[in-house]
């Protein structure tokens, strides 16, 4: 695997989902989802959110769900076009029902088209699905169960060292969507207090990605050729740095069949001896 770290200035990287491979909370948003609905639709709310999962159903990070009309949506990352629509059972729909309703390139609003970009959007779209209009309460939910004792993360034997290393030879930053409360504790609990040159919080990815990026870059006096973005999230982190002319990495928890960015790993442990050799 080629080492981009060499290659580039400035590294920017997520944090859910990146720097922590835990996925309990996404479980904790399923289960706190379910509980709005009745016992016969959380039978099968949960069947499809495994198979998920999985990757045996038709929802899978890198589509799209449009709510109105219960369609899952294969969309172009670049151009923005609808290239395939199916339905939730997974029967392809022909293009002559729905070429008029998507315009080009599409617009995703989180609400009604919806971009499944990382684990949290799973159980949402299952939730949409099956008649949860309003997700919001259960997320509120879930973190503020992620800000309690009763949760907890692993650290990633070796990740701290790794960071340290990289920061000695590049500039190292953090860009996330988390508030500077959470980013606090979850930096805390990972042991990875110090290690970045600047934390950067509430960044509102992916709507203001390529804006964050390019004053990142510009603060740092690089250019986007060498800067590397390192995320879980294929429409916040890899899909805008490589429309800038970033490098990127791709971490696929799930090792889906979507594949993202200059490179793929399973894990950013994957990462740790390219940061010492960069």
């Amino acid at each position: 695997m080629n080492n981009l770290f060499k290659d580039v200035d400035l590294v920017i990287f997520d944090l859910d989902g990146t720097l922590y491979e835990d996925t309990d909370h996404f479980d904790y948003y399923a289960d706190t989802l379910a509980k709005e609905l009745s016992e016969e639709t959380q039978e099968r709310f949960f069947t499809d959110y495994k198979e998920m999962k999985k990757g045996n159903h038709i929802v899978s990070i890198g589509k799209a769900y449009d709510v109105k009309n219960d369609y899952v949506i294969e969309v172009d990352p670049f151009k923005g076009h609808v290239e395939k629509v199916h339905r939730w059972d997974g029967e392809e729909v022909p293009a002559t029902e729905w070429e008029n309703l998507y315009p080009s390139p599409v617009s995703y609003d989180f609400d009604q088209l919806i971009a499944i970009g990382d684990g949290w959007w799973l159980p949402n779209v299952a939730a949409r699905h099956y008649g949860i209009s309003d997700p919001q309460p259960a997320y509120d939910a879930t973190k503020e169960y992620m800000a309690t004792e009763h949760f907890s993360l692993t650290v990633i034997e070796g990740l701290r060292e790794g960071l340290l290393s990289l920061k000695e030879k590049k500039s190292v930053v953090l860009l996330t969507n988390s508030t500077e409360d959470d980013v606090e504790r979850l930096l805390h609990l990972l042991q990875l207090e110090g290690v970045f040159h600047e934390v950067i919080t509430s960044a509102r990815k992916p709507q203001y990605t390529k804006q964050r990026f390019e004053e990142i870059i510009a603060r740092y006096n690089t250019s986007p050729e060498s800067t590397l973005s390192i995320g879980d999230n294929y429409l916040n982190e890899i899909i805008p740095a490589q429309t800038l002319g970033m490098k990127s990495i791709y971490i696929d928890l799930e090792e889906g069949a979507m594949t993202f960015g200059d490179v793929k790993v399973r894990s950013i442990s994957n990462l740790i001896e390219q940061m010492k050799e960069a």
